[in-house]
Order: structure tokens, then C-alpha cells, then sequence
């Protein structure tokens, strides 16, 4: 069968050829084309999904048509479906977690106000020592000095009061019971 003078088989291969280049211009200024699409909202008009379908869809396309025997309608559809179907999946098992997963683990020094840590390596008068923090985004050790440079042990808990310079300047934490 034909379309336009060039035979399905040409077409799915043309497709393919050019799926495959605009999936790797979109890896290589993908960026830009986030900032374009960021007004769309999620999940109406995927550049990742249309690029995958476009490919998935050529690839089946082009097999079908020229291993087997089967009708070029038949092709058709048997294209639309596994692309359909690959797109869902790959929507559902990559791209969603991968959306949520991209919440930062980045900090900022205010942030670490207020949070209780322990001593790690003892902190002496006037000196400096190491207070590991526990969170929801893993464990941090910081240097520490003392907030009013008394002395505080190993595996004492401590308060951050203060952060200068990436320097914890804490207090212990049973003081202030």
C-alpha cells in the first residue's frame, strides 16, 4: 500500500529516523523545551511521551510491515496499541516517580537552626568539635563549637542555636529542661 507515493514501510521508517532525532535533540537541550512546556500543565503534552510514541509507534510500524504478512490496517493498529501501551507504562513506572522523587536535599544554614543533634567528636572550651544530624533527607555532620564555649562530651544531645560560616554553634540540650 501506499500513501503520498512512498510505500507505509518508507513511512514508518521516516517516522523512526525522525522520532530518534528530535529524542536526542530533546536529550541534549531538553531544558529549553521544559521551560516551553512549563506553562502546559503535567501530564497534558509530555515531550518525553510524544517522542517515545512517536518512536515506539514508527518501530512496530516498520517491523510489522516488513516481517509479516498481516494487512496494513492490522499494522496500524497493532502500532498504535503497543505504543499506547508502552507510553502508559513508561508514564506510570518512570516518569511519575521520577517526578516526585525530585524534591531536593539541598539546605540552607537557617534551616538548621532549632534542630537537635548529638556530639560526635567532643567539643572543648573554646575549640571545635562535630555534631551529626538525623533527617528525613539522611544524616549530616557539621563541625560545632559551643554556643557559650563551655565544654560538652561525646554522644551528648545538643540544640543548634546559631550557624556561622558552616559552624554549628550549639548548646546542650538538657540545659533547658
Amino acid at each position: 500500500m501506499e500513501l503520498f507515493g512512498y510505500s507505509l514501510q518508507e513511512i514508518y521508517l521516516f517516522g523512526l529516523i525522525i522520532g530518534g532525532i528530535f529524542t536526542l535533540l530533546y536529550i541534549l537541550f531538553g531544558d529549553i523545551l521544559e521551560g516551553i512546556f512549563e506553562a502546559i500543565p503535567d501530564g497534558v503534552l509530555n515531550p518525553t511521551l510524544i517522542f517515545s510514541f512517536v518512536t515506539i509507534f514508527s518501530a512496530t510500524g516498520y517491523l510489522f510491515e516488513k516481517l509479516s504478512p498481516l494487512n496494513s490496517f492490522i499494522v496500524f493498529m497493532i502500532s498504535v496499541i503497543l505504543a499506547l501501551f508502552s507510553v502508559i507504562l513508561l508514564n506510570i513506572f518512570v516518569l511519575i516517580p521520577l517526578r516526585s522523587a525530585e524534591e531536593s536535599i539541598v539546605f540552607t544554614e537557617d534551616d538548621l537552626k532549632g534542630r537537635l543533634g548529638k556530639v560526635i567528636i567532643s567539643i572543648p572550651e573554646d575549640g571545635f568539635g562535630e555534631v551529626v544530624l538525623e533527617g528525613n533527607s539522611g544524616t549530616l555532620s557539621m563541625s560545632a563549637k559551643s554556643f557559650d564555649d563551655d565544654p560538652i562530651p561525646y554522644d551528648k544531645e545538643v540544640l543548634v542555636i546559631d550557624v556561622k560560616e558552616s559552624v554549628l554553634y550549639v548548646k546542650a540540650y538538657d540545659s533547658f529542661n
